[in-house]
């Protein structure tokens, strides 16, 4: 079936005692054995829930996976990944991926041995010399977080199969109505649902998606382990979210694309970053591996062009928040908000100044978006 229709029917008709056209929630934290030895297929909520399940089953499918393995937030998702490796692995990762990434990465698995390159995931030398006898995996984050740079994901897979490497791909910022990286040869896929697959700003959670049997069982194994499973009540608003994703998606992009072109008119604005751009760097190479190019833009004002608190004062659709991918419209500035985390020195190398700021485009209505924008700029 088409991809809207999984999305609304895939796990749904669970359970047959009422017919419900939705799939209930079950809170319940443990499940009785008929008898000893008689293992029912869920016994502890914490290993398996039914409503969580049947999202799994939801989401695997609209990545083009066979597993899905939920977790209690995105960060989560990623924890659960990096345990798959040991300390003295090393893996390669973009110099320009999301701040909370790279400070897990550096402050908490750095410490325990692991070993981090960040570089240009857009120059395959670069990317070729960054491999040691100790890689196992490289990170794909495309488009990166929050400079919009897209990352050949075949080319990567096709090195990391020479070199026996695992991939790993976050697709939060298109999700899989626009992306999926499972076919381009990707093993792991990771999102955070927080943003675009619920797209209401109520849940937290994350997940990661393969189509390998191995890996499949041994990350389920580790969120089980580990204790990051999602919730029954956060799968269930999820699994209730997730039914309109392709509309969603579409409705964000047609704002985002309507937004970038007037802030590329703008005189006040040095450069816009917006994959759908045929002045994006990268703006062919999305077009042969994302079916749309998202909701997310950023910017960067020209300097000393505007009082950068006092246009973020005169925006009234566009709130001040971190986070993206709901419905409402937000704006944030990296370099004090979602990247602050990162040293100074590593937000410069990777192009994140003071004066770029990230849109996640909402789905009101599109004059409204570009009004608001442009009396903030003060048009």
């Amino acid at each position: 079936m088409g991809f809207k229709t999984d999305a609304i029917q895939n796990g749904v008709y669970i359970d047959k005692t009422f017919q419900s056209v939705t799939t209930p929630m079950y809170a319940s934290t443990t499940y009785f054995f008929a008898g000893l030895g008689e293992m029912p297929q869920f016994d502890y909520t914490r290993s398996g829930n039914p409503t969580r399940w049947a999202l799994e089953q939801n989401l695997a499918k609209l990545e083009g996976g066979k597993h899905a393995t939920l977790t209690a937030t995105g960060m989560g998702a990623i924890t659960t990944v990096l345990f798959l490796f040991r300390p003295g692995d090393h893996i390669i990762a973009g110099k320009d991926i999301y701040g909370g990434t790279y400070r897990l990465f550096e402050l908490v698995f750095g410490p325990l041995g692991y070993e981090f390159s960040f570089i240009d995931m857009g120059n395959p030398d670069e990317l070729r010399a960054a491999v040691r006898p100790n890689t196992r995996a490289i990170w794909i984050e495309t488009p990166s977080n929050p400079l919009l740079n897209v990352t050949d994901i075949a080319a990567v897979v096709a090195l990391a199969r020479e070199r026996n490497l695992l991939t790993i791909a976050d697709n939060t910022f298109l999700s899989p109505w626009f992306q999926r990286p499972l076919e381009f040869g990707v093993a792991i896929v990771v999102e955070s649902m927080t943003k675009y697959i619920n797209g209401h700003s109520d849940v937290i959670g994350g997940a990661i998606v393969t189509n390998n049997d191995d890996l499949g069982a041994r990350l389920k194994e580790l969120s089980n382990c580990l204790g990051t499973p999602l919730a029954a009540f956060d799968s269930f608003l999820v699994l209730r979210g997730i039914k309109t994703l392709a509309y969603r998606m579409e409705g964000h992009q047609k704002n985002a694309l309507a937004v970038a072109r007037f802030l590329e008119r703008h005189p006040r604005i040095a450069r816009v970053y917006y994959p759908g751009l045929e002045s994006h760097p990268h703006h062919e190479l999305a077009k042969r591996q994302m079916s749309g190019f998202g909701g997310m833009v950023s910017f960067a004002v020209r300097e000393n062009a505007l009082d950068l608190s006092a246009f973020v004062g005169r925006l009234r659709i566009f709130r001040l928040a971190e986070s993206l991918g709901g419905v409402e419209s937000l704006i944030c500035q990296p370099w004090s908000m979602t990247h602050l985390s990162m040293p100074e020195d590593a937000r410069l190398r990777a192009g994140i100044t003071p004066w770029i700021f990230r849109l996640s485009v909402g789905l009101e209505e599109t004059d409204d978006l570009v009004a608001d924008l442009a009396t903030a700029l003060g048009d």
